[in-house]
């Protein structure tokens, strides 16, 4: 049996709530998991390198939890979830492929100039009329591009929940479908990658932020289920806005590389 009182609770603690808040907003508007987990990771001190390690191999875990969360709140919707999740994976494969083979500088300002568009969008649209379901067009085409940007650094969540509520999908069923589709295609770029981060990473940061994100998938998944479509809708525009503005902020930021020699 496990000795409870030989946890150290006081260790833990700031990597639960890192973790339940983190995937209290992934579950509940489909994005945002690694953005908001960093964050909250480097306020506590940690590198960016470890952050990051820490986030790819907990989000693992916690997109299966999702995913089955948002099943049984039945917010998937099954058929456009099989015509999503294998160009994902196959999408993911080629990002990591791809990672250790080119030159991607001029991929990511291209996707967070295209979320910060698409988050404008779905505020306006969010605004003024109710999104009406209808079949999805070119789902394969868009579960590879974001599966491959995600094994760049992320972007599944926000680029798959966004271009199909923009098409006019429910929101609480793209949440929900993208989030079960997510653990798959995230399996696939950790296990790619997991030669390069190890076992170590597997810390007790990690236990923290995997018992947190456990804990908040279900309650995001209700929320999703019990939100007006039109609130979703502008909650996920304004965090895609968020996410791609701080992103080109970050990257006019950083230093060129002719800076660098001096």
């Amino acid at each position: 049996m496990i000795d409870y009182t030989a946890i150290p609770w006081a260790a833990l603690a700031p990597f639960i709530v890192v973790g339940f808040l983190a995937q209290l907003v992934d579950s509940a508007i489909g994005m945002a998991f690694g953005v908001v987990s960093n964050a909250l990771l480097a306020l506590l001190g940690l590198p960016p390198a470890r952050a990051s390690a820490l986030t790819h191999v907990v989000e693992g875990f916690t997109t299966g939890v999702s995913g089955l969360s948002h099943a049984l709140q039945r917010n998937v919707d099954w058929p456009l979830f099989a015509r999503l999740v294998v160009p994902g994976i196959a999408g993911g494969l080629a990002g990591v492929w791809a990672l250790t083979h080119w030159s991607l500088t001029i991929v990511r300002p291209v996707m967070l100039v295209y979320l910060a568009a698409v988050g404008l969008y779905l505020i306006w649209r969010g605004s003024r009329r109710a999104q009406a379901y209808h079949r999805m067009r070119g789902v394969g085409p868009l579960g590879l591009v974001a599966g491959f940007l995600d094994a760049l650094g992320g972007g599944w969540g926000p680029i798959t929940t966004g271009s199909l509520i923009a098409q006019g999908m429910t929101p609480r069923m793209a949440i929900g479908t993208v989030n079960a589709a997510e653990f798959f295609v995230t399996v696939t770029v950790l296990s790619a990658f997991m030669e390069q981060l190890g076992v170590h990473v597997f810390t007790l940061a990690a236990a923290g932020l995997l018992i947190g994100g456990v804990i908040a998938a279900p309650i995001g998944a209700l929320i999703t289920r019990r939100a007006s479509p039109r609130m979703l809708t502008q909650w996920i525009g304004a965090v895609m806005v968020l996410l791609g503005l701080s992103g080109l902020i970050g990257l006019a930021l950083a230093p060129s590389p002719i800076l660098e020699r001096f």
